[in-house]
């Protein structure tokens, strides 16, 4: 019983597919954290484009 219970696979891919979900969601959130500034920078020169239409091209 106990060496048909270490051969078994069946749960082996999902446990697989689960580990490189969690690296990927990993790596997005160190991505969006590291790009903090950047994003806030951008959304500010948009909001400030869209508030301000002719003062855009400056």
């Amino acid at each position: 019983m106990l060496r048909r219970l270490f051969k078994e696979e069946e749960g082996q891919g999902m446990v697989e597919y689960g580990l490189i979900i969690g690296l990927v969601a990993v790596v997005l959130i160190a991505a969006l954290v590291a790009m903090r500034g950047g994003l806030g920078n951008l959304f500010g020169k948009v909001e400030e484009a869209v508030n301000n239409p002719e003062s855009a091209g400056q």
